[in-house]
């Protein structure tokens, strides 16, 4: 069956496993997802990540989830902002702060896919995807 939301199935597939507190996490990939992934990882939220392309005609990204010493998870949440019956659209000047600053706002950009805070310093605003914490 055709997902009509990759994105959502993504962060709803990272979210599932985090309430159960798997180790890794696969999602089917694309380019965008795999931007998310690096982003994840840069900031910490992952401990890393493949991409499959061996065996099956759809490539599977598989995300290493990072959990503290005391078994926290580094994500506490995941939540998604533009959704396709509704894209929400930000100015530079309009880039949310989530959590105060503490969570990352994922941004689609004309420069491809970033933090709400790279986005500001590179001075363009793009689609919401979502928030991380």
């Amino acid at each position: 069956m055709p997902v009509t939301d990759p994105i959502s199935d993504m962060l709803t597939r990272i979210r599932n496993s985090i309430m159960v507190n798997h180790d890794a996490v696969a999602v089917p990939a694309s380019k965008m997802k795999e931007a998310i992934a690096q982003i994840l990882l840069d900031e910490g939220f992952i401990e890393g990540f493949e991409v499959h392309r061996r065996g099956t005609p759809q490539a599977n990204i598989r995300l290493y989830l990072h959990y503290r010493g005391d078994g926290e998870p580094a994500i506490s949440g995941l939540r998604r902002v533009s959704k396709p019956g509704l894209k929400v659209y930000v100015k530079k000047g309009e880039i949310p702060r989530p959590y105060g600053g503490l969570g990352v706002a994922l941004l689609s950009t004309s420069q491809g896919v970033m933090t709400g805070k790279n986005a500001y310093r590179e001075g363009v605003g793009g689609e919401l995807l979502c928030y991380i914490w």
